[in-house]
């Protein structure tokens, strides 16, 4: 199950069937199991700060950040994949420089951080190529076209 939190402020503009959508968009072109349980938390840059001070000691905001998590729900056994914290206004700034809506912007990003629970990372160069594979892969599956995503 995908948990979508939204802070209240961002609640009326954001559309969580479409970001839904582009979870799990990214968890089958990654492989992940259809019931995937994680979260993602829409919110502003206050939040998506400390977090990134916190953990990447940059004291700065960004526009997505990926916790994976190897926890077991003790009920079931199944895995908690992690948490995905998305800055509304990162993402709505990020869109307005590319021309396209903040809604494709936050689809972007829920896949990017997706594909970062499942273990993909762009640190080294083979990695990055497989993930923006990946990540372009899961854009056109939306019909999404984003300049410089291209295949």
């Amino acid at each position: 199950m995908i948990h979508i939190l939204v802070d209240e402020e961002y609640w009326p503009i954001v559309k969580t069937a479409e970001l839904r959508k582009a979870a799990k968009t990214a968890g089958s072109v990654a492989g992940l199991p259809a019931d995937s349980e994680y979260t993602i938390v829409i919110t502003g840059d206050e939040q998506t700060r400390a977090l990134n001070r916190e953990y990447r000691k940059i004291d700065d905001t960004t526009d997505v950040l990926s916790f994976p998590s190897v926890e077991k729900d003790p009920d079931t056994g199944k895995s908690y994949l992690g948490d995905i914290i998305i800055s509304h206004p990162r993402a709505s700034q990020q869109a307005a420089a590319a021309g396209h809506s903040c809604l494709v912007e936050l689809c972007l990003l829920i896949i990017h951080g997706t594909l970062h629970l499942a273990g993909q990372d762009h640190a080294e160069e083979d990695g990055k190529k497989a993930m923006f594979s990946l990540q372009r892969k899961a854009l056109e599956m939306m019909n999404i076209s984003i300049k410089g995503f291209s295949s």
